[in-house]
């Protein structure tokens, strides 16, 4: 006999930007550096907990802060 999975739980994360009612913007540096690797990628949705609307905003967000210098494309090391 097949033995049963057990049932998927949903996300247990809530989105940051929905629960404060904000929009992710490419002036507000400190909180764009938090959804970045030690790399300077941006993390997935998957370890953030952000939601798919905000992810995408976030991500070109992260874009136009890097293209005006407010953030490194990549680290040094």
């Amino acid at each position: 006999m097949k033995q049963k999975k057990p049932p998927i739980k949903p996300r247990s994360k809530e989105c940051a930007f929905c629960k404060a009612k904000v929009e992710p913007q490419w002036s507000d540096v400190e909180r764009l550096k938090e959804y970045l690797s030690a790399r300077s990628k941006i993390m997935t949705s998957k370890f953030t907990g952000v939601c798919v609307k905000h992810q995408k905003r976030l991500a070109v967000a992260v874009k136009r802060a890097r293209h005006l210098a407010l953030i490194p494309f990549t680290t040094q090391e």
